[in-house]
């Protein structure tokens, strides 16, 4: 039961540094909206969704109920392979990459990720900016979680290691017991053989 509250904490923390670091991330974006463009800003991309709708709906995912976080999945999935333009694999993307639904997976929103990086040129600066820090924030949880694995196995093939050795001893123990109940055995055999002996003398 501690083990799962922690766990729900971690995806707690987890998620919301997630939001934050995507809100922090966004300065340039929310220039560029404005109409403050960098000097490197890239063009318009027509039809592309503004940046504070991906943070919009990663918030729903995040703050919404087990249903309302499978809509969100399911409708993304869908638009990602219907109509599979770099807005709509961004959004499957973020819904992938958040921590604390039932089908958050990491790995494949690295993938996704890395693919819509390979083609900076078809997103806006601020979808650039989102799916640049959602990569870092996948990047640093896949790491945890090897990291987690590989203490888990370590403490397991310790724990392993150490059941056998007790178990050894265990048999070291019992074994030295048998051979002590037998010299036992041998011991009183011999001196009740010595009494009888002993009694016949004296009979006699």
């Amino acid at each position: 039961m501690l083990k799962s509250s922690l766990t729900i904490r971690c995806n707690r923390a987890a998620t919301l540094l997630v939001i934050a670091a995507l809100m922090s991330g966004c300065t340039q974006a929310s220039n560029w909206l404005k109409g403050r463009r960098t000097a490197d800003a890239e063009p318009v991309i027509l039809g592309a969704p503004e940046t504070n709708q991906y943070i919009s709906e990663i918030y729903e995912l995040v703050s919404g109920d087990p249903a309302t976080q499978a809509e969100i999945y399911a409708d993304s999935r869908a638009a990602a392979q219907l109509t599979p333009d770099p807005s709509t694999r961004l959004r499957f993307a973020l819904v992938l990459a958040t921590p604390g639904h039932s089908e958050s997976s990491p790995d494949e929103a690295q993938t996704l990720l890395r693919d819509l990086l390979s083609q900076k040129e078809l997103m806006t600066p601020g979808e650039i900016s989102l799916a640049t820090i959602s990569l870092r924030q996948v990047e640093e949880r896949i790491m945890l979680g090897a990291e987690t694995n590989r203490l888990r196995s370590e403490n397991n093939r310790a724990a392993t290691t150490e059941e056998a050795a007790v178990t050894q001893r265990i048999a070291s123990v019992e074994a030295e017991n048998r051979r002590l109940r037998q010299s036992l055995a041998e011991a009183e055999e011999k001196l009740e053989a010595i009494t009888s002996i002993e009694r016949a003398i004296r009979e006699q």
